[in-house]
């Protein structure tokens, strides 16, 4: 028989989201891209009520809640932990992006004297990069938030501990200490939470850490650089855990799997879970030398990798190099894109907007190059911004450069800095006329052809040349960002926005979904009908383009990309 508990600690996970131009919480019914840090959590928490770490006679409840696809009602968690008598909230993952709404989210909480703490790339990279010398920070500290910075592993059960006794500490630093993940409790989330993503995608790092040193980037100065990794059996413990309760699509969140030294013994485990009938497939990100590791690209595919996301950043040399990228080697692009061709796994690339040397008619010249040359399925396009936590952000603050200060526009769709070279204005129609340039009908029929010709899925590049298109030009909201259904609640604006009156917002609202559901459906419509022509086409194997011609290394110099670029040789 069990005993049951004689107290109560009710733990609330929140995942923030953030606002839109319209001041509304961006929320989906299914969200795109699943929260790692919420799962991890989650499994870590987890990991503390099984072992009873708060007392035997003590039960540690656990909620967890993504607000890109479940709606966070602050009163109603409020009551939750009230009626169980104590228990904390937790603002996991939050990035700068995510920060005001977060703080949005802890008011009404601290007000009803309920104990909050906040982590994520915010607080971790600020702390790292700027000693912790933020005004978002502070006005957590004045509202009596306590903040977490550095990695969760191990370290949990201590801000547990100190909220049963109430006695959360003001800060807790682990920066300096980043811990091993071998061996700790598995990210997890319930299948009910991961069916909140299209597709039912779960998540889960292989490794954390990545050697390079990009500018622009965060998570060498939250994550490190030295890789550190989960074993091949933590890996299987994973997959073998989400399958159990009917998950099979997992995105491996490491910002380089190609650097996890682990890779092929993570590889073969899957290869073999694969053998035994059980069906999994894999996201994964890696940097553009990963063909050169021998089987690399091979056994991904043999293990159930069905896209891959390359940071691809630029094709200017300088730009690369200005911004440390120093690995990219442009001459290796297509050999790269062309060996995942091959392997029939479906390529998208993020492509960096802003560097120095831009001007709009460079940007569109690049991209008419990489249209032409380059066999990479989708393009997507950010702009260049200084996200706190990055070298970037860290040479503009301390040299006195204005940077905006809304950390709600710091989601790389919206410009927060100036440019050398283009006013905001002309930056951000630079931004617009890239997603044009890249995604015009020609083009589009060229990608489907291509992905039909390797006999590769061009049912898969439809879907999501479907979503990054809408997206952007129905959502107005990046594709990583986007979801299937958007959500709007009236009461949960921005503040500084005002609250519209009833009569207003719902026919608006209804008006806007049905407008948008068939601009949806129309444009999916017009990509299948390009994609059933291609079909029909009895040449349709025999398709060949300049980006689908092998490269051998003596005609290197021949692609334009490399012709047109004087440094080239210096970048490599």
């Amino acid at each position: 028989m069990t005993v049951p508990a004689a107290r109560r600690f009710c733990l609330v996970l929140v995942k923030p989201s953030h606002y839109d131009d319209d001041g509304y919480v961006i929320q989906w019914l299914l969200s795109a891209i699943p929260s790692n840090s919420l799962a991890a959590l989650y499994g870590l928490a987890r990991d503390c009520a099984q072992r009873k770490v708060l007392g035997e006679d003590v039960a540690l409840e656990i909620h967890a809640l993504d607000e890109t696809n479940s709606r966070v009602r602050p009163e109603r968690i409020a009551k939750m932990i009230e009626k169980a008598g104590s228990g904390m909230v937790m603002l996991v993952g939050v990035q700068s992006n995510q920060f005001l709404r977060a703080l949005d989210l802890a008011r009404p909480l601290r007000a009803r004297g309920i104990q909050v703490a906040l982590g994520g790339f915010h607080a971790s990279g600020t702390i790292s990069m700027l000693n912790g010398v933020d005004a978002g920070l502070d006005e957590a500290k004045r509202l009596g938030i306590s903040i977490f910075a550095g990695e969760a592993e191990g370290r949990l059960e201590q801000v547990l501990r100190d909220a049963a006794n109430g006695a959360l500490k003001p800060m807790y630093n682990f920066m300096a200490d980043l811990p091993s993940i071998a061996g700790t409790p598995i990210p997890l989330i319930t299948a009910l939470r991961a069916w909140r993503t299209a597709g039912g995608v779960t998540s889960f790092d292989a490794g954390r850490g990545c050697p390079f040193q990009c500018s622009f980037c965060t998570i060498i100065n939250v994550q490190g650089r030295k890789s550190r990794r989960r074993s091949p059996d933590d890996i299987e413990h994973i997959v073998r855990a989400n399958v159990k309760q009917g998950l099979h699509s997992f995105f491996i969140t490491d910002d380089n799997f190609a650097r996890n030294s682990e890779w092929e013994a993570i590889l073969d485990r899957l290869i073999a879970l694969r053998e035994e009938g059980i069906k999994i497939h894999f996201i994964i990100q890696v940097d553009t030398l990963c063909h050169r590791i021998p089987n690399f690209i091979e056994k991904c595919a043999k293990a159930g990798v069905r896209r891959v996301f390359i940071g691809l950043e630029n094709i200017n040399p300088d730009s690369l190099v200005g911004a440390k990228k120093r690995q990219n080697k442009i001459t290796e692009y297509r050999k790269m894109l062309l060996a995942w061709k091959r392997a029939r796994v479906l390529t998208y690339a993020g492509y960096i907007l802003g560097f120095p040397n831009d001007t709009q008619e460079s940007i569109r010249r690049d991209i008419e190059i990489i249209k032409r040359e380059l066999p990479v399925d989708l393009l997507e396009f950010f702009f260049l911004t200084p996200l706190p936590g990055s070298e970037d952000h860290q040479k503009l603050v301390r040299g006195g450069v204005t940077v905006d200060a809304d950390l709600n526009k710091y989601d790389l769709n919206h410009v927060c800095t100036a440019h050398p070279k283009m006013s905001q204005a002309e930056w951000e129609a630079t931004y617009r006329m890239a997603w044009e340039t890249y995604y015009t009908r020609e083009h589009v029929e060229a990608v489907l052809r291509r992905n039909v010709a390797m006999r590769c899925s061009a049912s898969n590049a439809i879907l999501l040349m479907t979503w990054f298109g809408g997206s952007i030009h129905i959502e107005k909201v990046h594709p990583l960002e986007a979801g299937f259904f958007r959500k709007k609640f009236r009461r949960d604006r921005r503040p500084g926005f005002a609250i519209e009156p009833i009569w207003r917002f719902y026919p608006a609202y209804l008006a806007e979904t049905i407008s948008k559901l068939f601009r949806w459906g129309k444009m999916y419509a017009g990509l299948r009908r390009i994609y059933l022509s291609i079909k029909r086409d009895p040449n349709r194997l025999e398709y060949q383009d300049v980006a689908l011609t092998p490269v051998m290394d003596d005609d290197e110099e021949k692609l334009e990309l490399f012709h047109t670029r004087p440094n080239v040789a210096a970048a490599g």
